[in-house]
């Protein structure tokens, strides 16, 4: 049964999928339900590669949404590894390894999920190597750095696991990529198991945010049986507690 914070939550998505519509500021029809591609999202890819960490960084952890396609494009054809979900983390190997080394067609090809669903291997949660930063998706974010995306909690729990394997630590750069209309004012309801991010990244402009808040690790009593049933990577996990 939805909670006030889930209700809450819902209104402050549905308000900025409206106003991202009404200022056809997006490339699909609706954004509605989505993680909005949002036009610029190549101009706020490039404000984030001008950032000291990002030069610094060889290892990206990104989620596979078209408006987060330029960064992951950038990443690899700057000889940055990169790690996204297979959907739902359904798989026992769950992260997708996109390694620039080893593509075999051009970043901006290998970038697109579709794309690397059939080019890019997939490994486990142990395969993967130290990540410097994660770049995450949402629907809406405020200047805290709360956020929220599209309610499955799928970022978060992918979050979760690579802290709990010691591969996320306090030094990762937390970044999401959006629109201006997608950062709002006031109060975004948040649980335990909900990542902030250290910076927000807009066409414009980069807002830093507040203290980061993060889960240390998975939050077995946040999850349903069902939950952890149709992902493997949390079985295995809970049968080694």
């Amino acid at each position: 049964m939805p909670t006030e914070q889930d209700e809450a939550k819902r209104q402050v998505r549905q308000r900025v999928w409206t106003a991202l519509d009404a200022a056809s500021a997006a490339y699909d029809d609706t954004t509605h339900g989505r993680i909005p591609n949002f036009e610029g999202a190549d101009q706020a890819a490039e404000r984030l590669a001008a950032l000291s960490a990002w030069h610094a960084a060889t290892t990206i952890k990104a989620v596979p949404d078209k408006a987060q396609l330029p960064v992951r494009a950038r990443a690899l054809a700057e000889g940055k590894t990169v790690y996204m979900a297979v959907p739902r983390l359904a798989t026992p190997r769950p992260f997708y390894l996109l390694d620039p080394a080893a593509l075999t067609v051009p970043p901006t090809e290998a970038a697109s999920s579709r794309i690397a669903a059939t080019v890019a291997p997939t490994v486990d949660v142990e395969s993967l190597r130290p990540i410097q930063v994660v770049v995450l998706g949402s629907v809406a974010v405020n200047r805290d750095g709360i956020r929220i995306g599209k309610g499955a909690g799928y970022s978060d729990l992918e979050f979760a696991l690579l802290t709990e394997a010691g591969l996320i630590s306090p030094e990762t750069l937390v970044v999401t990529t959006v629109h201006a209309l997608q950062v709002v004012d006031g109060q975004i309801p948040a649980t335990e198991h909900d990542v902030s991010v250290d910076l927000i990244i807009t066409p414009d402009e980069v807002i830093t945010c507040p203290t980061r808040h993060s889960p240390s690790g998975i939050l077995w009593d946040h999850l349903t049986p069902e939950k952890i049933a149709a992902i493997p990577a949390l079985q295995s996990r809970q049968a080694r507690r």
